[in-house]
């Protein structure tokens, strides 16, 4: 039975109850709406605003249906049409009258943004946990890998020479600005709308930082409309899941590059690669590439959740049904790839072989070689053409920077002695970038020692 029966004298048109339903998606709220329903019934209780010992009853009520429900002994009725309603009818039934007294003082509208909160607190906690694991690896594996030089691109050109330890640490920092957002995040969603009822608060005298304080939020929410009609918590989550799925989706592009015969910088390890069903020679990057696409989905759940608050006046209107599927997904979606992600990178082969060869020839080293005749007292404007058609000789004569003949440096400038071979190392490239932020392998350490200790851990 629908709770709003009342008014209405004919039954609600079967397509349209199921058009109007929103149990098979809510109802994974279950454990959180009982959770605020036991909070509000003991806070009825002790304002005295129901007995006390209806109040015991409905929260031993609900406690039961939910261990019920968890193991398996009641399943939620499907054809009910939300899982508020479910819950009370449920309660209703095995306690009659008392059961009826759950819903004073509080309307479905302040329960489901509740229950919401209540929900999403717990899911974004998870998921910095799991940010908080995949940097610990990128923090780890970048120590490994501090002295393995590469070319560092622009353009998807070769540029100058880093290590893969300093790619990986640059993952890292954005993972922890991701982890930052959802932090902030949870401050915002930390206060608790229950006692807004519908949308103007009620007469009965309720203690609404009592219910909060039983929920664990930081306090309640300050504007009986807004209580009710707020959902930045899901916009600014869902905003926090779109970019750290960009994010994710930057590195699979790389790891996807990487692990082509083309780069062929890492392999990926068996456990996390697929074959072809007729080329038995492939080795497919399918999870990276499932992350690349899926960093679609959340963008779009992003974009449906503004599209459907952009034109709502206040306060609850029905269209806001549509938050919950949407947030729901880019939650999952995250989760599901911060999970498949992190052992991926755990286990990945890195080939500095490979890396360094394609460094020694993509003339990644001309910015240095110029750095040395400024060094030599040669303005810089000056040393950068001189290098520059220093570069195009080299292309021309199959040679590199690190090959050209002391004799042949001199004849586009009397500045240059043995000294260059040194300057233009690779190795002594990248071990020279000390400044903070460089490539230098004991800044790559540093970096990862003191993101470590921001999550807690050692190397």
């Amino acid at each position: 039975m629908k709770l709003w029966t009342g008014r209405f004298k004919k039954e609600l048109d079967k397509k349209t109850n199921d058009f109007n339903s929103s149990i098979h998606f809510d109802s994974r709220m279950v454990k959180e709406d009982i959770e605020g329903s036991i909070a509000h019934a003991a806070m009825l209780g002790e304002c005295g605003i129901i007995g006390s010992d209806e109040s015991g009853r409905i929260c031993g009520g609900l406690k039961e249906i939910l261990s019920d429900i968890e193991s398996g002994k009641l399943a939620i009725d499907e054809n009910a049409e939300d899982i508020h309603s479910f819950v009370e009818g449920e309660l209703t039934a095995r306690l009659g009258d008392a059961g009826k007294r759950l819903h004073t003082a509080r309307s479905r509208n302040d329960q489901v943004a509740v229950d919401l909160r209540l929900y999403m607190k717990k899911r974004c906690a998870e998921l910095i946990s799991l940010l908080d694991g995949l940097t610990a690896v990128l923090c780890r594996r970048a120590v490994e890998c501090k002295d393995m030089v590469m070319p560092g691109y622009t353009h998807m050109q070769r540029a100058q020479p880093i290590t893969f330890g300093h790619h990986l640490l640059a993952y890292a920092e954005m993972l922890l600005r991701d982890t930052g957002r959802f932090k902030d995040s949870l401050k915002r969603m930390d206060y608790c709308p229950l006692g807004s009822c519908a949308l103007a608060g009620t007469t009965y005298p309720i203690k609404r930082e009592r219910t909060a304080g039983l929920l664990g939020f930081a306090g309640v929410t300050q504007n009986s409309l807004d209580g009710v009609s707020d959902r930045d918590f899901c916009l600014e989550t869902a905003s926090a899941i779109a970019i750290a799925m960009v994010h994710l989706s930057r590195f699979s592009e790389e790891i996807v590059l990487w692990s082509s015969w083309e780069f062929k910088f890492i392999e990926l390890d068996d456990a996390f690669s697929t074959g072809s069903s007729i080329m038995p020679q492939k080795k497919n990057p399918d999870i990276a590439e499932l992350v690349r696409g899926k960093s679609g989905r959340a963008i779009g759940d992003m974009v449906t959740l503004f599209t459907m608050m952009k034109g709502l006046p206040l306060a609850y209107n029905k269209d806001m049904q549509e938050d919950k599927e949407a947030v729901f997904d880019a939650l999952d979606t995250l989760s599901a790839c911060l999970t498949a992600f992190t052992p991926m990178v755990e286990t990945m082969k890195v080939l500095p072989e490979n890396m360094r060869s394609a460094a020694a020839k993509g003339f990644i080293n001309a910015t240095d070689c110029a750095d040395y005749l400024v060094g030599q007292g040669l303005p810089f404007r000056t040393a950068y053409k001189i290098t520059g058609q220093i570069v195009a000789y080299c292309i021309d004569s199959s040679l590199t920077l690190e090959t050209l003949p002391l004799e042949k440096y001199r004849e586009f400038d009397p500045h240059f002695e043995d000294g260059v071979y040194s300057a233009i190392s690779l190795e002594h490239c990248v071990k020279g970038r000390k400044a903070t932020g460089g490539p230098a392998p004991e800044n790559v350490e540093a970096q990862a020692e003191r993101i470590l200790k921001s999550l807690g851990e050692e190397l």
